[in-house]
């Protein structure tokens, strides 16, 4: 198999890697995590005028890519450049979710999205879901207009900012039964919706979002009521490969970093990279590095495989990633020694951002039991 990238998503990611190297340096890019907004309305705006959007919707969506291996060289550039602008949550997440689900007039927002015109996240983690995808306790009743939904989501990404929300809700089954879990369309000025907006430990901004008797017409409902799990389920996987390659776009830029480092620092009267313990250290990270991006190219491949396949590969790509991220993570900052954990050095911000991945949509935990569970659907 050919795993070399068409001249298009070379293009693509040569535009992107410049773009971020020339207008998102570092401390830029802190001044931007750290602001009230949690992200730069203008470099969004740059990045949907680069086509940066649009790669990570389908043509049938009105986007020019929407693959794999499209959603993996953007998020691979988005990692070097620790970028926080939300493209996960509103072009990966909101979005599948939406072009997966939505009807003619739902799909419509789609072209707002990839213009940057409108912001969107999926609401659907909550306090004690535990990384869950099926335990869904927020509900929603039907009304003689519509639906009237309550109850509270954690860890919306940017929801601050958010113009749309897609929202999980049960409308029917026990508190974890995959049947029974809807999707609905709450545009961010609907009445009853309450938002708590916070820092996010490694940059940029989240929310909390509570419903308190929350009113719905008929047409917010997104696909067809109580099977929306199979729409997280694709959406959140599309997620997950994202996560995946921003992580190893991350490692790269510490493992650069760090070589960088050890060519320069001296102990003794010698370069510290002369010494053959840290050479060896640094050759086990290499190869580390290289088994994360074998672990993506995997997950890129598989996408639009089978159910199983899909989610197999998913899992097991997150279970590596969380590993090997942390890992980096960790030997990078002691080839850098105590300098490593100074707020002024990026590297300390690429340790706390791989730190973070593993914890997002599932740690390296839950993935491996999922990539366990779903052998064992194979086997039967």
């Amino acid at each position: 198999m050919n795993f070399e990238h068409t001249q298009e998503r070379r293009m693509l990611a040569d535009s992107l890697n410049r773009f971020i190297a020339e207008q998102y340096s570092f401390e830029k890019r802190d001044r931007i995590a750290a602001s009230a907004h949690g992200f730069s309305p203008e470099i969004w705006q740059q990045f949907a005028e680069l086509g940066v959007i649009g790669a990570l919707f389908r043509e049938t969506d009105g986007g020019f890519g929407g693959a794999g291996f499209d959603i993996a060289v953007v998020f691979e550039a988005l990692g070097r450049g620790l970028v926080v602008e939300p493209l996960l949550g509103s072009a990966i997440l909101a979005g599948e979710a939406i072009a997966t689900a939505g009807n003619a007039v739902q799909k419509t927002v789609l072209e707002e999205l990839i213009a940057g015109a409108t912001i969107a996240a999926l609401a659907h983690d909550e306090a004690d879901s535990h990384y869950e995808m099926s335990r869904v306790q927020s509900r929603a009743e039907r009304s003689a207009t519509g639906w009237v939904l309550s109850g509270a989501k954690a860890v919306v990404l940017q929801g601050e900012q958010c113009d749309l929300f897609v929202v999980s809700a049960r409308t029917a089954g026990a508190v974890d039964d995959e049947t029974g879990i809807s999707l609905f369309l709450v545009p961010a000025t609907t009445s009853g919706l309450v938002l708590r907006g916070y820092q996010a430990i490694d940059g940029g901004r989240a929310a909390e979002l509570t419903f308190n008797g929350l009113a719905l017409g008929a047409d917010a409902l997104l696909g067809i009521d109580g099977q929306g799990y199979a729409t997280l389920e694709r959406a959140i996987g599309r997620g997950v490969l994202a996560l995946c390659a921003e992580s190893l776009g991350a490692m790269e830029a510490a493992r650069a970093a760090t070589l960088e480092y050890l060519r320069t620092r001296k102990q003794f009267g010698v370069f510290i990279g002369s010494f053959q313990a840290l050479q060896h250290r640094m050759a086990d990270l290499l190869l580390e590095i290289e088994q994360a991006r074998s672990a993506v190219i995997n997950a890129a491949a598989a996408l639009d495989a089978d159910r199983l396949t899909r989610e197999r590969a998913l899992s097991a790509a997150k279970f590596s990633i969380g590993r090997i991220g942390t890992l980096v993570a960790e030997e990078s900052i002691q080839l850098h020694g105590g300098i490593g954990m100074t707020w002024e050095l990026p590297l300390a911000h690429y340790a706390k951002r791989l730190v973070m991945i593993d914890h997002q949509l599932g740690d390296e935990d839950h993935h491996l039991q999922r990539y366990i569970d779903l052998g064992k659907q194979l086997a039967v």
